[in-house]
């Protein structure tokens, strides 16, 4: 039986797996390039409980809507008042502004209309819809 002899040296054999092992864990570790801006939301329905009081109507621009700290209240036409949830169904990332009347993710780009529909992804689920009323001069959560 005859064996073929390597021109490579233990240092090279040694040298190449201890690359082959880093490029290994770097890509595995990789997200693509697509990191999110921040960090995302804990739970969609984290934060503001039934009866609550969201904002005051007057604070919702008709045909725009508010990013609040646990979700989105907006105003398509005037007294129509509907609640999301400020978590981008793409990764997760918090809506951070609506402009233009669309909801903006800053994350990956994603938008939504003022009704929680996709307009734009990455995203391709509508954002949680979240039941809101009218109390008095306030938005508030049902």
């Amino acid at each position: 039986m005859e064996f073929e002899t390597s021109n490579m040296s233990r240092r090279q054999v040694v040298v190449g797996a201890g690359v082959g092992t880093l490029a290994a864990a770097l890509s595995a570790c990789g997200s693509g390039g697509e990191a999110p801006a921040e960090q995302p939301a804990e739970s969609p329905d984290a934060g503001a409980s039934a009866g609550e009081s969201l904002v005051k109507v007057a604070d919702v621009p008709v045909g725009s809507g508010v990013v609040l700290e646990d979700l989105v209240v907006t105003q398509p036409t005037p007294g129509a008042f509907t609640g999301l949830s400020n978590v981008c169904t793409h990764k997760g990332c918090k809506v951070s502004e609506v402009v233009g009347g669309e909801i903006v993710c800053p994350c990956h780009g994603s938008r939504f209309g003022l009704d929680g529909s996709v307009v734009k992804g990455p995203a391709t689920e509508p954002l949680k819809s979240r039941p809101v009323a009218v109390e008095g001069d306030e938005v508030v959560l049902t």
